[in-house]
């Protein structure tokens, strides 16, 4: 009798993890929400060190400002001796036509 508690209680809980995991794969690709990709690309050309003298929490909320349209190239200070300013332009000047 006890043999049949445990096959009967794991048979349960394998069910209930597949019910469990179907309903979140579906749930994950039915609400999933679509980034605009140059935020993605302007945010590998930044620093990274996330300092804030930009005015923006981190590099990648300065990314989607300037997506956005919310700020300017140029506010990446330590970017400036490498160029950043210039590789955003281009990746907004390349990829204009997309958005999200």
């Amino acid at each position: 009798m006890k043999e049949l508690e445990v096959i009967y209680s794991t048979l349960l809980l394998a069910v209930l993890g597949f019910g469990f995991g179907a309903f979140l794969a579906y749930s994950a690709q039915k609400f999933k929400v679509e980034e605009d990709p140059r935020v993605k690309m302007i945010t590998e050309v930044l620093p990274g060190i996330n300092c804030g003298a930009c005015g923006f929490a981190g590099c990648e909320a300065y990314a989607k400002a300037i997506v956005k349209g919310q700020a300017e190239t140029n506010r990446c200070l330590p970017g400036r001796p490498q160029g950043v300013e210039e590789k955003i332009k281009k990746i907004l000047e390349e990829y204009k036509n997309v958005s999200s």
